[in-house]
Order: C-alpha cells, then structure tokens, then sequence
C-alpha cells in the first residue's frame, strides 16, 4: 500500500509526504520508487534540487532495469548534469532502455549515432531507431526522420516516406515538420504525393492498430 500512498501524496502535491513513504521502498531496492526519489530531487518538489543526488538514485533504479531512470541516466551522462560527462556511458544506458522499448532513449540514442559521440558514427543504426522511435508516436523522431529522409546527412533521399513522417510529426506537434514539409513537396510529382498520401494511410492503420492492442491488453 506505500507505494500507492506515496503516489496519491504526490498527485496531490504532498511531495514531502510522498518521499517519506518511497524512501524505505526505495532503500529496499524498489527500482520503481528510486525512480521517484530521483525525480523528487531532479525537480526539487519536497526537497532542495540536487542534481547529483538525482543522478544517483535514478542509477540505482536503471540498474534495478527500470527503463525510465535508464534512459534519465543517459541523458545525465550526454549533459554532463549530476555527474561528469560520459557520452560512451550515456550511449550504453540509452541503448538499454531503447532495447526495452522507450521512445525517448531510442531518439537520444539516435541522435549519438548520428553525430558519433560516444559510439562510432553509424547512420544507419541512428535510422534503425529513429524509425523505431517514429513507430511509437515520438513527434520529434518523426520529425528528424522526415527531414533525414528529404536527403539530408547522406541519408538517401525517399520524398514519399519524408511526406509520410513529417505530416505525422506535424499532427503530433512538432510545429517545425509543416516547414520542413513545404519544400519536400514542391519536390513531389503528382504520382509521389499519390504514393505518399497511401504511405501516411499505411502508417496511421499501424498506429490505430497499436492502440486496439494496447487498449485490449
């Protein structure tokens, strides 16, 4: 019941309360409660913001293979905040919790690749996880892989699948897809835009069907 307690206090904004319930969870080695003992000092609520402490609860909770605090220690590492930067370590934790699933490493992890910081500079692997970052609704993977795909980075240049993926990103959010788009189709001849707007169809089914499976689960 701590657990669920702790919760409540913080949705109510009892965030001094809420520790005091995680913190033995989270002493205990609940990855779930470091998680949030990690995120009260990341964000000060119930305590003073400490960076450092923030990082050391969150890497005890990735290394407890809580995929959250996994891809939070990465990108600790990459911004060198709480604890010294380390793109090589940032990249690992990244890539351990894209390999369980999180749209947010799997775009970071991309965006190391793609300028080879601490990993060897490897576009296509960057692709790989853009696409799989896109696959899951991340707007701004949808959006970089849109523009990638109008043949930007030495990444070959498929107008259909850039129409595809910077209208998603647009819908999803991402303001600047509408201005990558415009000179995507000015590009475009009349068949493309056909190809393109069957693609988009294509890639919306999946995601309507994503959300069925989800809902049923």
């Amino acid at each position: 019941m701590s657990a669920n307690e702790a919760y409540g206090c913080y949705q109510a904004g009892e965030y001094a309360e809420a520790m005091a319930l995680w913190l033995p969870l989270a002493e205990a080695g609940d990855a779930e409660a470091q998680a949030w003992i990690g995120s009260l000092y990341e964000n000060g609520h119930g305590v003073e913001p400490d960076a450092k402490a923030a990082f050391q609860w969150y890497l005890r909770s990735a290394e407890g293979g809580n995929r959250l605090s996994q891809n939070n220690v990465g990108a600790m590492y990459g911004l060198g905040r709480g604890v010294a930067q380390n793109y090589a370590e940032a990249a690992r934790w990244l890539e351990a919790a894209a390999e369980q699933g999180d749209a947010y490493a799997m775009f970071n992890l991309a965006v190391l690749l793609g300028k080879g910081k601490g990993v060897p500079q490897d576009m296509d692997r960057a692709m790989h996880w853009y696409r799989c970052a896109a696959s899951l609704g991340h707007a701004a993977s949808q959006a970089r892989l849109g523009y990638l795909l109008s043949g930007n980075d030495g990444v070959e240049k498929d107008r259909v699948e850039a129409f595809a993926w910077l209208t998603l990103a647009s819908t999803h959010g991402a303001g600047h897809a509408l201005a990558m788009l415009e000179p995507v189709l000015e590009q475009m001849s009349v068949e493309e835009k056909q190809a393109a707007q069957s693609r988009l169809a294509e890639i919306q089914r999946g995601f309507a069907v994503s959300r069925q499976t989800s809902a049923r689960a």
